[in-house]
């Protein structure tokens, strides 16, 4: 005969009883609330604490906790709650104190904070330290370049060539031109270790120089096929070479608008005669350190990345040959690149830049 106080009767609803049955048959729920449904579905079957407790392996005080919990609280009582942990043992003046030490200061004999560094001058731990830079975002060892235009007429500029890549003239071509130069013709001094399971592709640091080329390359913006030529010099001569390449390969009764930089190369004399003779021809300069807004600059890193940084050349020949051979490959199956980018939107970020650095200044 058992003794103690009656229990209060539990009764489950048809749906507080679906939950606990999925609860309780769960395989991804962690096991201490499997097994907390499991004591309420019994309970509610009318097995003592007792009996409870022995097929749970739990005390039968426990036991008794977890169905009075559920009592009081439903379902939510069978979840833990949260810990307090222990108290902050650093005061937010001293958290202050090394924040600002990191965007004020800077170390002796150095350019930026480390977490050792600063851990040491302000008397906190590394993993404090770390733990505080992350919750702010603070990254001392990370920098971002930039470069702003001092083109007095870069407004003009940016709409122009923006208003050609969103909305071209009929009857004509636009061509992103420029040239990639200095491309050099590296030969590794021993074989490359091919890629396995495990591990990856194996390149020795040292290389011999067997000679650079130059690239000049015209992207057509409306199929994406590229116009190229190589040069072993980076002159007005070689350039010119290369336009008159380009108008031996573009259809002769459209207009030809050419996007290029402000490189000298490009404003020649010789150069501006050539296309001051041809009406057809309409030249577009990107603002000064704007490099960025020729779209054939994008084309230029698919290039490096996927035909020239990696490969091996004993001489210019195979260099040559190797990137003919991936122009030929691109335009077969190339697309346009996506401009999606308004003369309003560039310059609405070039202002939250501008106010960016401007608050920087003290």
């Amino acid at each position: 005969m058992v003794s103690g106080r009656p229990k209060l009767p539990l009764v489950l609803s048809d749906e507080v009883k679906k939950q606990l049955e999925i609860m309780a048959n769960s395989r991804s729920l962690p096991f201490s609330q499997v097994r907390r449904a499991q004591i309420i579905l019994m309970s509610a079957e009318g097995m003592t604490n007792t009996a409870i407790a022995k097929k749970v392996d739990l005390s039968i005080r426990m036991v008794g906790e977890w169905r009075q919990r559920f009592i009081n609280q439903g379902l939510m009582g069978l979840y833990d709650q949260p810990r307090p942990g222990a108290p902050r043992s650093i005061s937010d003046d001293k958290i202050a104190q090394m924040i600002q030490k990191t965007l004020n200061d800077k170390p002796k004999g150095a350019t930026q904070w480390t977490c050792r560094s600063i851990a040491k001058e302000t008397n906190l731990s590394k993993s404090t330290v770390q733990r505080i830079w992350r919750a702010f975002n603070l990254q001392p060892h990370r920098q971002k370049h930039f470069t702003l235009s001092t083109d007095p007429y870069f407004v003009e500029k940016v709409r122009d060539i923006v208003g050609l890549y969103l909305s071209p003239p009929d009857n004509a071509m636009v061509l992103c031109v420029d040239e990639k130069s200095q491309i050099q013709a590296l030969d590794r001094t021993q074989p490359v270790l091919p890629m396995g399971l495990g591990y990856v592709e194996g390149v020795t640091h040292q290389y011999i120089r067997h000679g650079t080329l130059t690239l000049f390359a015209a992207l057509d913006l409306d199929t994406g096929q590229v116009i190229t030529q190589c040069k072993k010099r980076h002159r007005h001569q070689e350039f010119l070479q290369f336009l008159k390449h380009v108008d031996a390969n573009v259809p002769k009764e459209l207009d030809i608008h050419l996007v290029v930089d402000n490189y000298g190369t490009h404003k020649h004399a010789k150069i501006r005669n050539w296309l001051a003779a041809r009406a057809r021809y309409h030249i577009h300069y990107t603002p000064t350190y704007s490099s960025w807004l020729n779209q054939v600059e994008t084309w230029f890193h698919i290039i490096t990345q996927k035909a020239i940084r990696r490969g091996s050349f004993r001489n210019t020949k195979q260099l040559r040959e190797k990137i003919d051979k991936f122009v030929k490959q691109y335009n077969s199956d190339s697309k346009p690149f996506v401009w999606t980018a308004t003369a309003d939107s560039i310059l609405a970020k070039l202002n939250r830049l501008l106010t960016s650095i401007s608050g920087t200044q003290h």
